[in-house]
């Protein structure tokens, strides 16, 4: 029997004491401890890493602090498109979806794509349509909108049009917001689930790195589980998710220094931002990244913890 491991995030970027605060940093603090909380019970239960990391990511989903599900950021012409990806270490099985409107949960709709396809990603209304059929229940794309979200959408267009920087301090908070959960159960087995509503103002389809096995997402048994934040171009260059398991797996790196590597060497060296979850098999964790903040929660046995800001342990 192992014991269980979990570790969530909520986005990494522009997450700075001075702008939450009060009730909004309680409130951030509630929803990461009740989802943590959520996860650990879970495998405590003897439920699967995958039933574990489905569930957190689901709880994290329904709340509008963070940028996946309901309260989603917005792409150009106003309407969510979600992106989620799911995989189990046992075998390799993976699935994910991308750029979908009418669902509430984009990660179950992921682990659907897995479980009951031949197919790993599957975009757009060829999802929506495989969804319906394995029993998902659509929704209006409207109710996935927090009102707010259609202000900051209307700051950022008209900063576009301005020619100011597209992404401006004040608008920083918003490009951010992926929420994942990795976690090791007491059989040993490993899992990792992202999601995300991707990038504000996003246009032409774009999709990021969320749902890419490998570069946002990766389990394997062999070496660890998985879990992205951040400017998603770069994740998918440098296919982050494998990158860390390679590092594991063929070139003998201890877990915390390869992640540590990757965040702060390899992506700073290329001015990229955000952070990663992981958890390898032989149950250590780490929380990495390079930006203000990172929305963030662990739990094993004897260890319970709960952060947002750089300058927490």
């Amino acid at each position: 029997m192992n014991e269980p491991v979990i570790i969530l995030h909520g986005g990494a970027g522009n997450i700075l004491p001075h702008l939450l605060q009060g009730a909004a940093r309680m409130e951030a603090e509630k929803v990461l401890s009740q989802a943590i909380d959520l996860g650990y019970t879970l495998l405590q239960s003897g439920a699967s890493a995958v039933d574990a990391v489905e569930k957190v990511v689901c709880a994290l989903e329904e709340h509008p602090l963070f940028n996946a599900g309901y309260g989603c950021v917005l792409n150009a012409a106003g309407i969510p498109e979600l992106d989620a990806s799911i995989m189990d270490g046992r075998n390799l099985r993976n699935g994910a979806v991308a750029g979908i409107s009418r669902f509430r949960h984009p990660i179950t709709v992921a682990r659907r794509v897995m479980e009951q396809s031949q197919h790993n990603l599957l975009t757009g209304a060829g999802a929506e349509a495989f969804a319906i059929e394995a029993g998902c229940l659509p929704v209006e794309p409207e109710s996935l909108i927090f009102p707010a979200r259609r202000a900051q959408l209307k700051a950022v267009q008209e900063a576009d049009r301005s020619g100011l920087p597209f992404f401006v301090d004040e608008f920083d908070s918003y490009k951010y917001g992926t929420v994942g959960a990795v976690a090791l159960d007491s059989s040993g087995n490993l899992a990792a689930a992202t999601s995300t509503g991707g990038m504000m103002n996003k246009k032409y389809g774009r999709v990021g790195d969320s749902p890419i096995i490998g570069a946002g997402t990766y389990a394997n048994n062999a070496t660890c589980a998985v879990s992205c934040t951040g400017q998603g171009e770069s994740f998918m260059q440098n296919v982050v998710a494998y990158d860390l398991h390679a590092m594991l797996l063929y070139g003998g790196m201890e877990h915390a220094e390869a992640a540590k590597n990757i965040i702060h060497v390899k992506l700073k060296a290329q001015g990229a931002e955000g952070g990663l979850i992981s958890i390898d098999k032989n149950g250590s964790a780490v929380m990495e990244f390079n930006t203000p903040g990172m929305y963030r929660a662990f739990r094993k046995k004897d260890t319970r913890y709960v952060g947002m800001f750089n300058a927490e342990p």
